[in-house]
């Protein structure tokens, strides 16, 4: 009998199912997981921007996606210049939204913000919110950022993703908050696979020796400054050209 080859969407099921169920597994069946679950915000300022941001990829040529919540929005402020330095060139588009958790992100991406493109990358980093709004513990926020991936491959297959660890909050290294996303970044490594989806922890760069975060990178313990908008752009810049696939 001639060999046939599996299918690539195929391994990519397989993938998504196995990664889901590793999940799963470490669940309580009756605990609901709507970090997982998609949702809307219901300001009115979050259904413009959403409608805004739609009308911006209905008109094609990205390239690259920052997928995030208030953090990665801060691009458009505190980091605009960092951001015209770094990626004015390279037909990048901000899908961040203040307040945001998993669920609000997935409800984006499953209502229009990524139809009809094919972007080089798209970089995530999401989780922070789910600590403190919902106080979602750490496995269901890694369910919710899975929920995120499996989305990106399914409706974006050429596209590769950059998952960033969550960035440390909190002046302390003891602080109760940084040590949920710490949580969170320990387990949501392990969904890099190294050909599609990678994973950076760019949480060095932003302390100090003994763990404590600047006033000057970030001065409320959480949103990035100038500063620690260039910090995270250098970072992870070797990286982002390389799976940009630029020279």
């Amino acid at each position: 009998m001639k060999h046939r080859s599996v299918p690539a969407f195929f391994c990519l099921t397989l993938w998504l199912g196995s990664m889901l169920s590793s999940i799963s597994s470490t669940l309580a069946a009756a605990d609901p997981i709507l970090a997982a679950v998609p949702a809307p915000q219901t300001a009115s300022w979050w259904a413009e921007r959403h409608t805004h941001t739609v009308t911006r990829i209905q008109q094609g040529a990205v390239d690259l996606l920052f997928i995030g919540d208030s953090i990665t929005q801060g691009w458009e402020e505190d980091g605009r210049r960092v951001w015209d330095t770094f990626y004015g060139r390279r037909r990048a588009v901000n899908l961040g939204f203040n307040s945001d958790q998993t669920d609000n992100v997935l409800w984006r991406l499953q209502h229009g913000e990524i139809d009809g493109i094919t972007p080089k990358l798209a970089i995530v980093m999401i989780g922070t919110n789910n600590a403190t709004v919902r106080e979602d513990p750490p496995e269901h926020t890694a369910a919710g950022i899975h929920a995120i991936l499996a989305t990106l491959r399914t409706r974006l297959p050429q596209t590769k993703i950059l998952l960033l660890a969550v960035f440390p909050r909190g002046q302390s290294a003891n602080d109760q908050l940084r040590r949920v996303n710490q949580a969170v970044n320990e387990r949501v490594r392990a969904f890099a696979d190294q050909r599609h989806v990678f994973f950076l922890d760019l949480g060095p760069h932003f302390l100090d020796k003994g763990g404590r975060l600047s006033e000057n990178v970030m001065p409320d313990a959480l949103h990035p400054n100038e500063r620690g908008y260039r910090l995270w752009a250098e970072g992870m810049e070797d990286l982002v050209k390389t799976l940009m696939n630029e020279s």
